[in-house]
């Protein structure tokens, strides 16, 4: 049901920094419409809103996905977006309570961390629609949602970093691999449990020796301790470089900016591959040393999100991204395809096939 409250267009409005809606620039044109087809016009008391997590929108990959998905549909609804950033996880309540006050309709919400407060905020605002990304809502670990108006998007990034840690495999020269993370949340180590799965199945299939480090399995792995590009992302990315790894996967948002200050460091030939957006793009430093970035196509999932509950058609299903319906997927290789063999492209098209028709098995925790 739509929040028929007058709606309020100023006040927290001013609270994100205009960096950040710089950084984050309009949506491209040609994914304009890739939702319901037709450009809509919203009814004038619908009032979408969004808050981050502690990344921030300027984060140039997880926030940045969702702010673009939910700018984009604001504005073919010809309403304005409500954005909030959050500082630390102490503010993401407060943060919700504010947004209900300004009289959102729907808000979105970026990241798992968010979870238990998105559910408190749905739970006492049934009315109110609210899109959860990358976490299921369940945080009583019963197999169901704990909130009714709450939509997760949940994405298989097991399979595109199964697609990764196979081209890691075979683009490395001295057999080693590595990865670290922020925290060991679910959907951080399914990025690393990917790419170790796809190393590990490079390696058996082609007979060649390949070590994966800074993960084990589960919660056993090189992690910094949240997701800031600080001392901690940097020595984390030494220490997995010192070991001999010339490929390197950061999975946390802004942490991969420490991994880049290792490889600078280190006067070695290291490749880099970044996650959830393709970081080539969203952030020119990298140009010279990332390999390719596995992808989770958060922009036109939360953009479809957003306009279904403009157009009074939320679906709080839960959608789940894979290879398959292209929810998920692997970057191009930019400056690295001169660097790549001449048979992997075609290797990764037979693997991929392989894992959507269920011949490549690749498991995560979304399986349960």
């Amino acid at each position: 049901m739509r929040n028929t409250r007058k709606v309020v267009t100023g006040g927290i409005v001013a609270l994100i920094a205009t960096a950040s809606l710089a950084a984050c620039g309009e949506a491209p044109e040609e994914e304009a419409g890739s939702g319901s087809g037709t450009e809509t016009e919203a009814a004038s008391d619908f009032q979408p809103c969004i808050v981050s997590d502690a990344g921030g929108f300027d984060d140039k990959s997880f926030n940045q996905l969702g702010f673009e998905g939910a700018t984009q549909a604001a504005e073919e609804l010809g309403v304005e977006l409500i954005p909030v950033e959050s500082n630390s996880e102490n503010d993401y309540g407060p943060n919700l309570e504010a947004l209900v006050s300004q009289g959102c309709n729907a808000i979105v919400t970026v990241g798992f961390a968010l979870s238990a407060a998105t559910v408190e905020s749905a739970t006492a605002n049934p009315d109110i629609d609210y899109i959860l990304i990358d976490d299921a809502a369940d945080n009583d670990f019963d197999g169901t949602k704990d909130a009714e108006n709450v939509k997760p998007l949940l994405y298989n990034t097991a399979e595109a970093a199964f697609l990764a840690g196979y081209a890691a495999a075979d683009y490395t020269k001295t057999g080693t691999v590595g990865t670290y993370g922020g925290q060991p949340f679910p959907t951080v180590t399914i990025f690393m449990d990917g790419f170790k799965q796809g190393a590990e199945y490079y390696a058996q299939e082609k007979g060649k020796d390949v070590e994966v480090i800074g993960f084990e399995g589960g919660e056993k792995g090189s992690f910094t301790g949240g997701f800031e590009a600080n001392e901690a992302a940097t020595s984390t990315a030494r220490r997995i470089l010192d070991q001999g790894a010339d490929v390197i996967l950061p999975v946390g948002g802004p942490i991969y900016q420490g991994a880049l200050t290792a490889i600078a460091d280190s006067g070695e030939d290291v490749a880099l591959v970044g996650t959830d957006a393709d970081v080539f793009e969203t952030d020119p430093n990298t140009q010279d040393v990332i390999m390719t970035s596995i992808l989770k196509d958060m922009k036109v999932s939360t953009y479809e999100a957003v306009m279904s509950a403009g157009n009074d058609e939320f679906d709080a299903e839960t959608y789940v991204g894979t290879l398959e319906n292209g929810g998920v997927g692997l970057a191009p290789f930019h400056n690295f395809e001169s660097k790549i063999s001449d048979t992997l492209a075609d290797e990764l098209e037979e693997v991929k096939a392989g894992i959507i028709d269920g011949s490549i098995e690749v498991t995560s925790y979304l399986d349960e």
